[in-house]
């Protein structure tokens, strides 16, 4: 590196310091916070042989050599997810850790392709549970008033709780659930034209960024819960109506902070819906093929009822610190 390159990178993490500052203070309070409320922090393997089963994401991938000469694929993990389930149900623990993850061609002023996240998992915990939990945590870091770009946001009110088939038909005038699966009448229902080759699920994405996201949490954090069982994904279905499952995202002036679920564990179920995400991956990034992750189906069934969640650590500090940008507060942007 050149003297004059090495003068600009000086430069500009002097600049970022505040921010790396704050970024630093609220490690130690993430910590206090679980530490007081009895989880253990633990730390799980970064290059795993299963990365996930997501469908849109893509991963890094390298290889680990033998001392006898063989060599395996291994994947840089997209989430802790699977591990830490796996040591719940070895330990019925509650478990959190702030882990690098990895996601490959991801980049923008809310995404890089390596982050922190944080995640943390509560057997005997409850999805209304969890949100009480994340509020509490999100006061404990945040002060109790701030501005992030055009947002005022006021955490000292409850956080606001808002299912999906509410919010579809606040902001879409749709009933979300009577149309599942029929991409047509979502469409004329919502007045909108149906793309080529767009499907249901499509749609549903289409509308919740075009017309839901932009409206909520902006004066004060919104939990959307209760997704349509289509985006189940490794929540359980909610017994109450099984059209739904027992999952929310966090919103908060205009960032997506977290996604979680009241955990399925019910390893033959979690397997059927495996393979159909295989199938589609399979259809869109066919090089992404791996075996299933076959410790995790195992562990599902030792798992206790459990509620857990995914929170983007530096969307957290970007809130904190009125950053733009996620890069301004990393330490060293990838």
């Amino acid at each position: 590196m050149t003297d004059r390159k090495v003068g600009q990178e000086t430069a500009r993490i002097q600049e970022r310091l505040p921010f790396l500052r704050r970024r630093a203070r609220m490690v130690r309070g993430v910590r206090a916070f679980f530490e007081g409320r009895g989880y253990l922090e633990v730390e799980t393997p970064y290059a795993v042989p299963a990365p996930g089963e997501e469908v849109h994401l893509r991963c890094f991938r390298t290889v680990l050599d033998h001392p006898d000469g063989t060599a395996e694929p291994r994947y840089l993990h997209t989430s802790p997810e699977f591990a830490m389930k796996r040591l719940v149900a070895a330990t019925g623990l509650p478990l959190f850790q702030l882990a690098r993850v990895w996601r490959n061609g991801e980049r923008s002023a809310t995404h890089m392709p390596e982050f922190t996240m944080l995640e943390w998992y509560r057997p005997g915990a409850s999805l209304s549970s969890l949100m009480d939990e994340t509020e509490h945590l999100l006061r404990s870091v945040l002060p109790p008033h701030l501005s992030y770009g055009e947002d005022a946001l006021d955490l000292t009110q409850p956080f606001e709780r808002l299912t999906m088939q509410e919010a579809f038909a606040r902001h879409v005038g749709v009933d979300l659930l009577a149309s599942a699966g029929d991409a047509t009448r979502l469409a004329h229902d919502a007045g909108v034209a149906l793309r080529n080759g767009e499907s249901w699920e499509d749609l549903f994405f289409r509308l919740l960024l075009d017309r839901i996201e932009p409206h909520i949490g902006r004066e004060r954090p919104t939990f959307l819960t209760h997704w349509p069982a289509e985006q189940a994904a490794l929540a359980k279905r909610d017994p109450a109506d099984p059209r739904v499952a027992l999952r929310f995202e966090l919103y908060a002036a205009g960032l997506e902070l977290a996604n979680a679920f009241e955990e399925l564990t019910d390893p033959q179920e979690q397997r059927q819906r495996f393979e159909a995400d295989r199938a589609r991956r399979m259809q869109i990034t066919p090089e992404q093929d791996w075996p299933l992750d076959e410790a995790f189906l195992e562990a599902l069934a030792d798992m206790p009822p459990t509620s857990g969640i995914a929170l983007g650590f530096d969307r957290l500090v970007m809130l904190a610190t009125g950053a733009p940008r996620l890069e301004e507060i990393l330490w060293l942007p990838c």
